[in-house]
């Protein structure tokens, strides 16, 4: 018997060619035409398939950067907290002895303003994530405002301390009166909607 797909010899009882999978039939050993039929496809799911939507969705939310989504406030406190971080990197302190000047900046004045570093970086990092997702992805406690004002009050109390506690017999240096000026404009713009909350209250 001859394969009409690819011509080759077969046993006359052989049901299907060995070497292409065509099937074969009493039909093709009389040497009339006969259509091979293709091997059977491999199975494929009928239900709904997955689209870029769907995948998007399965992701979780997008992320898109929209500053219209900052209040004012957001802006002065996320200013406030650029400047005050940038500030625990210049110096904070100095000495002058005999004519020998000596500088430090405030993360090695007083170690514990690297939590106003870490504070600080949450607190650009939460406002970035507030102005990119119109839900962030994790629920929070507190409201936004409160969020804000519990982390820029710790900052302002570290920074305030770290002012007013000089190592040594140092004087202040430029950093630290721009990280004090820096913490309280951060905190002024939720400061001020609470006492005005509390005197409507009263």
């Amino acid at each position: 018997m001859i394969c009409t797909r690819c011509g080759t010899n077969v046993p006359s009882e052989t049901a299907a060619c060995p070497r292409c999978g065509a099937w074969l039939t009493a039909q093709s050993a009389a040497g009339a035409p006969q259509r091979a039929w293709p091997r059977q496809p491999a199975m494929h799911s009928t239900g709904p398939q997955p689209g870029p939507h769907s995948a998007a969705h399965s992701a979780g939310p997008a992320f898109r950067l929209d500053a219209s989504r900052w209040t004012r406030g957001d802006r002065t406190t996320g200013i406030g907290t650029l400047v005050l971080l940038i500030s625990l990197f210049l110096p904070w302190y100095g000495v002058n002895v005999l004519g020998i000047s000596a500088e430090v900046d405030g993360l090695t004045g007083h170690g514990y303003l690297y939590i106003v570093l870490i504070v600080s970086l949450a607190i650009i990092a939460y406002l970035g994530a507030s102005a990119g997702f119109e839900e962030l992805p994790a629920r929070l406690p507190l409201s936004h405002r409160q969020r804000l004002l519990a982390a820029s009050g710790l900052n302002a109390a570290l920074v305030l301390l770290a002012f007013l506690f000089k190592p040594g017999l140092s004087g202040w240096r430029f950093g630290a009166f721009a990280g004090i000026v820096a913490a309280l404009v951060a905190l002024a713009p939720l400061v001020r909607p609470s006492a005005q909350a509390g005197r409507a209250g009263s």
